[in-house]
């Protein structure tokens, strides 16, 4: 039999309401496997009572016949997301002790479905790293080989991380240029970012206001269209939620593929790549040939400015976005002798080295004379890349390319760490469709020769996840990745 905590969040809730288990077995499991998997650093604050007390009323939600969604199903939430009495603090000392009298509006979403908390999941401070080495709480472990220390991606280390060990159900994410999708790769589980405004950013704590979108990340492709479900919708308290109606995206699934158009980008294909990541994305490829897809050869050839594009936005948006920590209200206030030293202690010591750096150059590029120089031009370039999708996707229905460059790095890496625009070259495949608002998902697809996750992403059109849903489920299928034990 397996393992209730090695079950997807369909064979939970089919298992539920069969009676084969309850939800205060199911919680009291995954509780018993978050303490023995500590060492993971994946949750910043575990919340078992509360989880158990919503265990409870979620039982006698099944007994009564009044299930809801996600009846009973647990969840890991991402330290980015305002949790209503639960400490939430972006995984930054700035925000010590910070506990939000409000819920965020895909957290409150998840939890009016029936879902139950499990705690708090370890991030990259303020979403901002590529590996969770910069979070005041430390670095994820990634589950894959703990002998190794090896990162388990970023930002949404802790989601991947936690989602791969076992020790939730599934978990929430963000995305502001691959934070869902790359550490989804790097820990051989799935995530998907939604288009840009198909999840409310109400009560996330914004990084780049224009780039951040929540999602969901979870065992399998079912499991996010499952989530996605819940999560989506408009939220009249976010000015950028799109008011569209979510479709059932469960229903695409295991829908052919015939005559679906997979465009394959020339520019997502550089001299040097991986040779492993080259050959799963060729058999990609041809799975959905074989499935009657036609693969057709695009060009998005302004890719190759997408990571100076977002590394000039993202600091940008940054930077007037953290202009609000400043130890007056809330969370972390070191003393100084008059306001202004006050604010340069609390923001020298509460913040930590990558969001200084993302900060001071945010502020640079926002300057009187350098605007017009840098963060205009960058606007400008995100339009062209922007219209390069447009026109890809006439020729196309959704687009495949590997998702992250390499496997999971160790812990500490010199080259990475280092110099921060090896780190950040990571991002290599993902931030174009951060800049273009697109939704993209990554699906692991095969390990690498040193038994590593590797993974695929596949580009919709904007609000067309349906697709992208609809053509990971035959790649998944046929890939037949074993998760983790």
């Amino acid at each position: 039999m397996t393992e209730i905590t090695q079950l997807t969040i369909h064979e939970t809730l089919d298992g539920l309401k069969n009676k084969k288990f309850s939800t205060v077995e199911v919680i009291k499991e995954y509780i018993k496997e978050m303490e023995v998997k500590r060492s993971l650093n994946a949750y910043v604050l575990e919340t078992p009572e509360t989880a158990l007390s919503q265990a409870k009323e979620s039982d006698n939600r099944y007994f009564q016949g009044k299930e809801r969604r996600l009846e009973g199903i647990p969840l890991g939430i991402k330290d980015l997301f305002c949790t209503k009495g639960i400490r939430s603090t972006a995984c930054s000392h700035i925000l010590d002790g910070f506990i939000p009298q409000y819920e965020s509006s895909v957290t409150a979403n998840l939890f009016s479905s029936g879902g139950i908390c499990l705690g708090k999941l370890n991030m990259d401070e303020f979403a901002m790293g590529g590996s969770n080495e910069t979070s005041y709480y430390g670095p994820v472990v990634n589950p894959w080989q703990q002998n190794r220390n090896l990162v388990a991606g970023g930002s949404s280390g802790g989601s991947a991380a936690a989602v791969a060990a076992n020790i939730c159900a599934a978990a929430t994410g963000t995305d502001t240029g691959g934070s869902i999708r790359q550490p989804s790769s790097f820990c051989g589980v799935t995530g998907i970012k939604p288009t840009y405004g198909r999840c409310s950013r109400y009560g996330i704590m914004a990084f780049a206001s224009s780039l951040d979108q929540a999602g969901p990340i979870a065992k399998d492709v079912r499991d996010c269209a499952l989530l996605l479900n819940v999560m989506a919708g408009y939220d009249a308290k976010d000015s950028t939620s799109a008011n569209l109606p979510v479709p059932d995206f469960t229903k695409v699934l295991g829908q052919s593929v015939k005559g679906l158009k997979i465009g394959i980008p020339a520019q997502y294909r550089p001299d040097g790549l991986n040779e492993e990541i080259s050959a799963y994305w060729d058999k990609g490829i041809e799975i959905l040939r074989s499935a009657g897809a036609e693969i057709v050869d695009i060009s998005l050839p302004h890719t190759q400015y997408a990571l100076a594009t977002y590394y000039i936005i993202a600091p940008a948006e940054a930077s007037s976005n953290l202009a609000r920590y400043d130890g007056v209200r809330y969370g972390l206030r070191v003393d100084g002798d008059h306001l202004d030293n006050m604010y340069i202690n609390t923001r020298t010591e509460g913040f930590g080295k990558e969001v200084k750096r993302r900060i001071m150059i945010g502020t640079y590029v926002l300057s009187a004379g350098y605007y017009d120089a840098y963060y205009l031009k960058a606007q400008k370039v995100r339009r062209l890349i922007r219209d390069d999708f447009i026109k890809a996707f006439k020729q196309c229905d959704v687009i495949l390319t590997p998702t992250s460059p390499t496997a999971a790095f160790p812990i500490g890496d010199k080259h990475m760490n280092e110099n921060p625009i090896n780190m950040w070259l990571n991002d290599i495949f993902t931030v174009s469709v951060n800049l273009a608002g697109l939704p993209a998902l990554s699906l692991p697809i095969g390990l690498s020769a040193d038994g590593l996750p590797l993974g695929l992403q596949l580009i919709g059109k904007s609000f067309d996840e349906e697709t992208v849903f609809r053509a990971a489920a035959v790649i998944e299928k046929e890939a037949k990745f074993e998760r983790l034990k």
